[in-house]
């Protein structure tokens, strides 16, 4: 079989062109997002980032994977160079999804979701199994309870220490064009979406194949074991679905395996490709 005819078999399109390579603004809604696809035959990978980060956190785990792959980046609403919206909700990141993939003239992709992005990833792809090549996920999408009255109380609190000094960061980039009260709501959006009896079904339901790249340690805002009990919740989950499985547990924290452990996350696409 060659390349093209793989590629082909993967996106349900036996003549598969190669697409140019494009960066660009896609209109969605009352917003833009900034988009990056590298073009090419190879198979569609889109990558989807943690809850305020960027799609140039993605560039090491796209150069391991190199020019054999078509990628497909972007900056979520208000992340990046993306522009402000009216709706922030979980729901529209879902259909953001859909929006740059149908701009792209996309029909089938690899989902690769960080973080928020991996719950993201979780709900686009059991929602939509039959555009759905398959799906990783990178220290994300855990269904455990982690939210409660404490908790929610803690995150609004941290969100409005860090309020004074978010806006000064903007420019670099680094932090979204949201207000500290928004990205507090987002984090507790993201909370209620992962309790189990919320998140464990979307899991059951998944389909297609999926894989796990986990990190260690603690992340921003975690206490003691906090992370380490939350990434507990998904051993249910791989006994009861046996299409979602662990590729990797690195030694790296949350915020550092896109650096460290990029090898390993590329790995994990390869070993979804190859099983569909």
């Amino acid at each position: 079989m060659t390349a093209q005819e793989q590629v082909g078999r993967m996106t349900g399109n036996s003549d598969v062109p190669a697409a140019s390579a494009w960066s660009g603004m896609v209109a969605v809604e009352d917003t833009a997002l900034a988009v990056t696809d590298s073009g090419g035959a190879g198979v569609p990978v889109v990558y989807l980032n943690g809850q305020f980060a960027t799609q140039g956190y993605w560039r090491r785990v796209v150069a391991e994977l190199g020019p054999g792959w078509r990628h497909i980046t972007y900056d979520e609403r208000a992340r990046g160079r993306s522009r402000r919206s009216a709706d922030y909700s979980f729901e529209a990141a879902v259909r953001d999804v859909d929006a740059v993939l149908a701009a792209r003239g996309v029909d089938r992709a690899l989902v690769v979701g960080w973080s928020y992005g991996a719950v993201v990833a979780a709900h686009w792809a059991r929602r939509n199994p039959d555009r759905t090549i398959g799906a990783v996920m990178v220290d994300g999408a855990f269904p455990h309870d982690w939210l409660d009255e404490a908790m929610e109380r803690r995150i609004r609190k941290l969100f409005r220490r860090m309020g004074w000094f978010l806006p000064l960061m903007r420019p670099t980039g680094l932090t979204p064009r949201m207000t500290a009260a928004q990205q507090a709501d987002s984090n507790i959006e993201l909370g209620r979406l992962s309790r189990e009896r919320e998140l464990g079904p979307v899991l059951d339901a998944i389909t297609v194949p999926t894989r796990y790249v986990v990190a260690s340690g603690s992340s921003l805002g975690s206490r003691g074991d906090e992370q380490e009990r939350i990434r507990a919740g998904l051993d249910a989950v791989t006994v009861r679905n046996p299409n979602i499985r662990v590729h990797a547990k690195v030694a790296s924290n949350h915020g550092a395996l896109l650096k460290k452990d990029f090898p390993v996350i590329a790995g994990a696409v390869r070993d979804v490709a190859a099983h569909d």
